[in-house]
């Protein structure tokens, strides 16, 4: 997945999909299938959960790292790199390796075949799992222990989603949730409280208050272009009804559960039944920007892009609740930073040195300030952060009832896609939701068991 910041430049009115009639052909999924599973490096995960031993290593004098720069995020990438250089001696290049995340897993995954490979890797949190299957990462434990870097300081939730058997993969740096993003002066021509809804359902009743206000909107809520964002935000809204993609825990696949159907019927019913929704064809955020519609939910890495180019005072606040659960409903997305495993000791260890001063507490509120993504250290001090921004401290908060995404989504290569498909079906065709899913869980079941199952050890 994705996730930019917005520009600052002028917003025009982007075509929307209504989501009404509209075929699946009616929008290209983006992204790709990405790397496979299968390993060309000629031995196995260390069997240590820790990964390699690190005494008596120096680290190198210099290492490679590949990034897409998230968040248009060169620049502050650049400056720090400079303050670690200069403290420590060892020199990054920094090198860009695509626009996308999907560009570098597929610049990765060539380069494993003779190519030259970098040290360390951003990996994105739908991608990481592959690189783990292919065996062309390391565990961590015992580099980071051996490059100083303390992983009792990250957020919990953001570290764990980089963990498996009892194995840390990567460590998380550019981390965003999704938020909900309201038009002020639509809410406050519709007489409605200046805060966000605290469910669905509550949302669900001041729609048509939003509707019959004259705010020039299309849509009184656009949901996220569905090939980039599906599987990620709807997570939300399936947690919040007691349902999800599947288990944050296991490979138990529940996406056809009564609870997931019922969430999804929901959504199908917010476009067509009751038509206050709407689906965007790029960015829904641009859309609220450009007064296209009155709320969305999108990353906060578009925070400091919205704010900017939006005519009218933007309100934000958590995701929305549902009947089941009114907490631990928002999901996390980005990317971490990985250790390539076919590097020498000495520059895997550089690798995580750097790692540790790429994400510690002064550098994580750095790139917060430009980005918008979420500081990733505890002790971060953020106080400059909320002084500049103060919509930011929602964003912050809301790290507190954040959730491990579904295995199903994270973990099996091409689901992301799968459900994007199959959502576009339920909210571009007026598909049956019910047997949508069915099919959808038999499909990431054979994803599953061709694709994950025999390589897990």
């Amino acid at each position: 997945m994705s996730i930019e910041q917005l520009t600052t430049a002028a917003l025009g009115r982007r075509k929307l999909l209504s989501g009404i009639g509209l075929g699946l052909g009616a929008f290209a999924l983006a992204g790709c299938s990405g790397p496979s599973t299968d390993s060309s490096n000629s031995s196995s995960t260390s069997a240590d959960p820790n990964g390699p031993d690190f005494n008596d290593v120096e680290p190198a004098k210099s290492i490679t790292f590949w990034s897409n720069h998230p968040g248009g995020s060169e620049a502050v990438t650049k400056k720090i790199i400079e303050k670690f250089t200069a403290s420590s001696g060892i020199e990054v290049k920094l090198v860009t390796a695509g626009s996308t995340y999907e560009d570098v897993a597929q610049k990765f995954q060539s380069a494993q075949a003779g190519g030259q490979l970098p040290d360390m890797v951003n990996l994105s949190d739908v991608w990481w799992f592959r690189y783990l299957l292919q065996d062309s990462i390391i565990p961590l434990g015992n580099v980071l222990k051996a490059a100083g870097v303390k992983t009792d300081d990250y957020r919990e939730s953001l570290l764990a989603d980089y963990q498996y058997k009892g194995s840390q993969w990567c460590v998380p740096w550019a981390r965003s949730t999704p938020i909900f993003y309201d038009n002020k002066e639509h809410w406050k021509k519709a007489g409605l409280p200046d805060r966000a809804p605290s469910t669905w359902e509550e949302f669900d009743s001041w729609t048509s208050k939003l509707k019959s206000a004259n705010t020039g909107a299309q849509h009184v809520y656009e949901y996220p272009a569905l090939a980039d964002y599906a599987g990620w935000t709807l997570q939300n809204v399936l947690w919040g009804f007691g349902g999800g993609w599947g288990s944050s825990e296991n490979f138990d696949i529940t996406c056809d559960s009564p609870e997931s159907v019922k969430a999804l019927k929901f959504v199908q019913d917010s476009v067509y039944s009751k038509g206050w929704a709407g689906v965007s064809s790029k960015e829904s955020t641009d859309d609220l920007a450009a007064g296209a519609c009155s709320a969305t939910i999108g990353s906060t890495g578009s925070l400091v892009g919205v704010q900017k180019a939006a005519k009218f005072g933007v309100g934000v606040g958590n995701l929305p609740g549902g009947p089941a659960a009114s907490t631990k409903i928002c999901p996390t997305g980005g990317c971490g930073l990985g250790i390539v495993k076919k590097s020498d000791k000495a520059h895997q260890l550089a690798a995580a040195k750097f790692i540790g001063f790429l994400t510690n507490p002064r550098s994580t509120v750095d790139f917060s300030a430009v980005t918008g993504y979420m500081p990733v250290r505890k002790s971060a001090d953020t106080s400059k952060l909320l002084k500049d921004d103060p919509l930011i401290g929602t964003a912050i908060k809301q790290l507190d009832v954040t959730k491990i995404q579904s295995y199903a989504r994270v973990f099996l290569p091409g689901a992301d896609q799968e459900m994007a498909k199959a959502v576009s079906k339920i909210l571009t065709q007026k598909a049956d939701v019910d047997a949508t899913m069915k099919q959808l869980r038999t499909t990431l079941q054979k994803i599953y068991d061709s694709q994950v199952k025999p390589k897990l050890h």
